[in-house]
């Protein structure tokens, strides 16, 4: 006999792909002809835009460039001076083939930068860039329930809560501004380098849409009398992007925003700001999940079919606020600037714990005890505590919160960079789950079992002992007038059905 299983699909966004690439770029920049030669390199400076993704049937593939600005002192003694190049880039991830396609999502990090003259006229600079690169596919996942289920069968079913990734998209947007610096500011004579660094401070669902808030940080180097000074403005916004599902309360959303394109011009003493960006988001819901992990009958023999199901389930998520400190041996009068590089976090694993590796670099601009412009980096590298099973697959991304701090303290700097550590823990394990069942006939009763054994009670479980020994989990717990579950070693009377 066999019984009758009817087929629902569960919706769920599978990542196909989640994996972190690195790449190094340079490039020889020739001085425009107005440019005075070059003395001394001062420091270097990058903002990654990303122009396009491509989803192919085998590989996605993610191009762009990195904006660069070398700042260097001349030969002959006058203003520091800035340098601008492009650097382009193209980055591939190998997919399993698939005939429909996908979403590509993004994260990019500049993990350094750095510029060297190789005449007194031509610049090498070097870019080291890593990315973050996610593929997403939308697939229904097929769950067996059994139905017209005869009365000497026994099921095991369980419900479980999961928190699934449902659906993804973009939402593109600008911000434009006309800015003033402050009158407490020296002028701009010249720009010398300009980033804008992206901040998602507040997301909600909101049935088929999703509302999403923060600010754009741009931050300045610029040049007046002679003098290098830096300065930065927060652009604020406010965004939204349609849904293709309606959702309840139990949504959430992870916005994951990038720069596509950055234009600063100084126009009549006014800093004219063209920003575009992405909006990347994964929007997750609560699902109720009812799987049938075994069956048997008392009376008869049962064939079950079993096949896994593996589902996406977010098991954990936090944003964790971190303070990265480091020193830097000056001499220092007056600090101008101070950035920081933030490198993907790595997961490592030792005896007693699972852990990330936060690596990366910040870089600092001064003015020595003699008045001239130097420049110093220092890499850091600290761990963090992960709670998370081996097997489980955990997502981890490092923001910045905030501009880098540097303080002058005696003979060193100390920087300091808030930042938040978004860490998030996905299943890594499948469920057992029945996908057919065949039933035997009903066999005779034998007159030499017994109606009632006697057991003691173990690690396996009520629902092994009443399948061993051909009974029901109800009828022990009648049997022996229990309320909650026995304890260990306790002995059982089990009715033999």
């Amino acid at each position: 006999m066999e019984i009758k299983f009817d087929q629902t699909g569960c919706r769920c966004l599978r990542r196909l792909v989640s994996q972190v690439q690195q790449k190094e770029q340079t490039q020889e920049v020739r001085l425009p002809e107005a440019m005075p030669d070059i003395g001394r390199v001062l420091g270097c400076w990058g903002q990654v835009l990303v122009r396009g993704k491509e989803w192919n049937s085998t590989d996605m593939t993610v191009s762009g460039g990195i904006m660069a600005w070398a700042l260097y002192a001349p030969e002959d003694g006058s203003a520091p001076r800035s340098l601008e190049t492009w650097i382009p880039f193209q980055m591939k991830w190998e997919l399993p083939q698939t005939d429909r396609d996908g979403f590509v999502c993004v994260i990019p990090k500049l993990r350094s930068i750095d510029a060297r003259s190789t005449s007194a006229r031509k610049l090498m600079v070097r870019a080291n860039i890593s990315m973050l690169g996610q593929a997403m596919l939308g697939e229904e996942e097929e769950i067996y329930r059994p139905t017209q289920i005869p009365e000497d069968v026994q099921l095991l079913t369980n419900v479980y809560p999961m928190e699934l990734p449902m659906e993804s998209g973009e939402k593109l947007f600008r911000l434009e501004e006309e800015l003033a610096l402050p009158g407490t500011y020296p002028p701009v004579e010249e720009l010398l380098r300009y980033e804008m660094q992206m901040q998602i401070s507040e997301q909600k669902v909101m049935a088929s849409r999703l509302v999403f808030k923060g600010k754009g940080t741009l931050r300045l180097l610029y040049c007046s009398e002679g003098q290098v000074y830096s300065w930065e403005a927060e652009l604020p916004f406010s965004q939204f992007a349609d849904l293709d599902h309606d959702y309840g309360d139990s949504a959430d959303a992870k916005v994951l925003p990038m720069v596509t394109n950055l234009e600063v011009d100084l126009v009549d003493g006014k800093i004219m700001v063209k920003c575009a960006a992405a909006a990347q988001f994964v929007v997750f819901d609560q699902t109720m999940i009812q799987v049938t992990e075994d069956a048997y009958s008392p009376l008869r023999q049962a064939h079950c079919t079993h096949q896994q199901l593996a589902l996406p389930a977010r098991l954990d998520h936090k944003s964790i606020p971190l303070q990265l400190t480091r020193s830097v041996e000056a001499t220092a009068t007056k600090i101008v600037d101070a950035t920081w590089l933030p490198d993907h976090p790595q997961r490592i694993h030792n005896e007693q714990a699972s852990a990330l590796r936060l690596v990366g670099s910040m870089q600092v601009l001064y003015y020595d005890a003699a008045g001239e412009l130097q420049s110093a980096n220092v890499r850091y590298e600290q761990d963090q505590e992960l709670h998370a099973d081996g097997d489980a697959c955990v997502e981890a991304i490092l923001w910045e919160d905030g501009s880098v701090q540097a303080m002058i303290n005696g003979g060193e700097i100390n920087l300091t960079s808030e930042c938040i550590l978004d860490t998030a823990v996905y299943s890594g394990k499948s469920m057992t789950m029945v996908s057919a069942l065949e039933m035997e006939d009903t066999t005779q009763e034998d007159p030499h079992r017994p109606s009632l054994i006697l057991c003691r009670y173990d690690s396996t479980g009520l629902w092994q002992i009443a399948k061993e020994n051909g009974s029901t989990v109800e009828a022990i717990r009648r049997a022996n007038r229990l309320q909650s579950e026995p304890v260990q070693g306790q002995m059982l009377l089990i009715p033999v059905s």
